[in-house]
């Protein structure tokens, strides 16, 4: 035989090799598909139990104890590596498979908010806590308790599939996303600064999801690109003189120049921004002065917040923020003092194109005819903290039923807050499957195409 003759015989051999090799991977990963599925079923009435009993016993910002036992309690006896106290009341929890493959990481929030419940569930909250020193009703409002037992069953599943299982999980417990007690610092933040993402094994990715009652149970939600908004507060206080209130000419009166700086930040996002790249929002929800009908106090302090959907535009906000207060203050004798962010500072929940777009199979496979884009979000995350340290997916599950309302159903944060339980079946198998996926290497030229 020729060399020509047998370079042909070789390359049709090698190409053949990688055929039947791409088709075998594509094989396994279809059977991985399958066993999640199967496990899925298995795994929701564990799903819902664990639910039910973090829902019964919340806990608040930075103090979530209990939980932090309960978790720990269960991912040991999966047969988890655990770590726990991680940014005070955090868990690590990590699972090696039997096959070589990245790290990739999911994070499920811990925290309740001060709230008292309405909903009359069997499981109803009735726990009492202190929040800024009040005594308030605390209450899963924004569904962590649900994230909690759909992260601990997907910890189930890739128990069971560990052999199989072509990477390391690394699971990611995590306290105070509702922001912290005042003078404390926690959260996502802290989470990264102690090493969270930076230790071995260090995950290449991250996912997590939110239940959401604006979405039908059945609804899998995602957004390219800004997903929700940034969150910075901010506090200006108004520095003016006082006087007798029958005597006006002798003050520099903060509460109209306050006033004044009201309805001069309104102009910033209706006449300052290019609201046709992505919105802004800015609100004052506290205006505070005085003590007395009929004397023009020296201060006056307004409290509010920033929201933004891209990066510089928020820095932009911010800059718009401090020189239309101070000009206004300045064109009536009066300073300014301009705090932004002292309080809590998020930052834009931004989903990865490039990953967005590699795991868009994945959703569209998982969800169907549920599959839909969500609008942009003007709530925060503090998920975006860990995205800015590795390319992260964030995408929302419906817990509404089908044809119900959202006074039947009521928004995050309410307290008739209640959800679908049977759209939580639905969150285990999307994040069970994009990490499948993309530990096995699945739709690496989508991501690559949608970036170029």
């Amino acid at each position: 035989m020729n060399p020509k003759s047998w370079k042909s015989l070789l390359l049709t051999t090698c190409s053949g090799v990688l055929v039947c090799a791409a088709a075998q991977a594509q094989t396994d990963v279809s059977a991985l598909h399958a066993q999640i599925d199967q496990l899925a079923d298995v795994v929701e009435p564990e799903v819902i139990a664990n639910r039910r009993y973090l829902h019964q016993h919340p806990e608040l910002s930075n103090r979530e104890f209990e939980t932090e036992k309960y978790l720990v309690k269960h991912l040991k006896a999966m047969g988890y590596e655990v770590q726990s106290g991680v940014a005070h009341t955090g868990v690590v929890a990590v699972l090696r498979g039997g096959k070589p493959g990245p790290v990739v990481a999911l994070r499920s929030d811990m925290d309740a908010l001060p709230v008292t419940e309405e909903v009359d569930l069997p499981f109803k909250s009735t726990v009492r806590g202190t929040y800024d020193g009040k005594d308030v009703g605390v209450m899963h409002a924004c569904g962590h308790d649900a994230h909690m037992g759909i992260l601990l069953g997907v910890a189930h599943i890739f128990v069971q599939m560990k052999d199989q299982l072509p990477g390391t999980v690394k699971l990611i417990f995590q306290p105070a996303e509702e922001g912290t007690p005042k003078g404390e610092e926690g959260g996502a933040a802290l989470m990264v600064k102690e090493g969270v993402l930076s230790m071995e094994p260090k995950p290449e990715v991250i996912f997590g999801l939110h239940v959401l009652t604006m979405f039908e149970t059945g609804q899998l939600a995602y957004r390219s690109g800004g997903a929700m908004a940034s969150a910075d507060d901010f506090t200006l206080v108004v520095h003016g003189k006082s006087s007798h209130g029958a005597m006006p000419w002798n003050s520099i009166d903060p509460i109209v120049i306050g006033s004044q700086i009201v309805l001069g930040l309104q102009t910033i996002a209706s006449r300052q921004m290019d609201l046709t790249k992505a919105p802004v929002v800015v609100t004052v929800g506290k205006f505070d002065s005085g003590v007395r009908n009929n004397i023009i106090p020296d201060s006056a302090t307004l409290k509010g917040t920033l929201r933004a959907l891209d990066e510089g535009m928020r820095q932009q906000l911010h800059a718009d923020v401090q020189r239309t207060a101070s000009n206004i203050a300045a064109a009536s004798g009066a300073t300014v003092d301009v705090d932004i962010g002292g309080e809590s500072a998020y930052p834009v929940t931004y989903n990865d194109p490039r990953l967005t777009a590699r795991m868009l199979p994945t959703l569209k496979r998982v969800g169907g005819a549920g599959l839909v884009e969500s609008p942009p979000i003007m709530g925060a995350e503090d998920f975006s903290f860990f995205q800015q340290q590795i390319p992260g997916l964030y995408v929302f599950v419906g817990v509404r039923k089908p044809g119900a309302s959202l006074e039947e159903y009521a928004p995050n944060h309410s307290p008739r807050f209640r959800i679908d339980e049977s759209g939580l079946k639905l969150a285990v198998r999307t994040l069970a499957n994009l990490t499948v996926d993309y530990m096995a290497g699945q739709n690496q030229g989508q991501g690559a195409t949608a970036a170029q």
